[in-house]
């Protein structure tokens, strides 16, 4: 997996390395297949406990859509909100109703949805958004981490070669939008475990993956799928190669 080591001024210029370094689909940043969802939930979404060498999953990693950041003076001066929406689509030559249009909606609607009066939450349309929230959430000695995909591929059979823990108790987790620069949807996560997880695809695939635990609703209908009530046993899921986990600069311990 990819990780970018500490300073504030070192992450942003690391991360701007691994935005241009990430096999990217959509010179745009607009995918339509992104617009559909991410895949179902039963085959998304597993239980901690399932974080053992040698189990199969069925999983899909993706790699980056194309959208790269904005000047932060930039970012600033675009409106990011639905009711700004015809200026939106007017400034980047959108049509209206379009396959495009709608993608861009989704995403701003789906950032007003997310953080709507809650604190540890936030799209960073900047990079230096995304580092100064990380960073006021988690201190500057920090490292980043990313799920590394050598390639798309469709779904198929994956096998856990090894796994390593995390030590830390807290982190922030950001999954990059759909839309026409980079946008980030940032959150908090507590009392979460995180994961170093190699994989082997039944191609021969090796993906070096992240996973994150969570025993909140976070995951929406997941815990109805795998039949676990919201609090008690963690669920997880694995980051696409376009997300980053931020977490304080510390240790891994190896898990059998």
């Amino acid at each position: 997996m990819t990780k970018l080591n500490v300073g504030t001024a070192s992450i942003q210029g690391q991360i701007l390395a691994w935005l241009h370094g990430t096999r990217f689909n959509h010179p745009n940043g607009l995918s339509n297949e992104k617009l559909e969802g991410r895949g179902t939930v039963d085959t998304t979404f597993f239980i901690e406990t399932d974080l053992r060498p040698g189990k199969k999953m069925k999983l899909h990693f993706s790699t980056a859509n194309g959208a790269t950041f904005l000047p932060h003076q930039v970012a600033k001066s675009v409106p990011f909100s639905s009711d700004k929406l015809p200026e939106i689509l007017n400034r980047f030559s959108v049509i209206d109703k379009s396959e495009e249009a709608k993608i861009i909606k989704s995403t701003i609607v789906t950032c007003e949805t997310k953080c709507v009066d809650r604190e540890g939450c936030l799209c960073a349309t900047s990079l230096e958004s995304l580092v100064d929230f990380s960073v006021s959430k988690l201190g500057k000695n920090v490292q980043v981490l990313s799920t590394q995909v050598p390639k798309e591929t469709e779904k198929q059979e994956y096998r856990i070669t090894g796994v390593q823990r995390i030590n830390a108790n807290k982190g922030v987790v950001c999954h990059k939008q759909n839309y026409v620069y980079a946008v980030f949807y940032c959150h908090e996560i507590h009392d979460a475990g995180t994961y170093m997880v190699p994989l082997v695809s039944s191609d021969g695939t090796k993906v070096n993956a992240i996973a994150a635990c969570q025993t909140d609703a976070f995951v929406g209908n997941a815990f109805n799928v795998l039949k676990v009530k919201p609090g008690t046993l963690p669920i997880c899921h694995f980051l696409d190669g376009d997300s980053l986990l931020w977490v304080p600069n510390l240790m891994y311990e190896e898990r059998i």
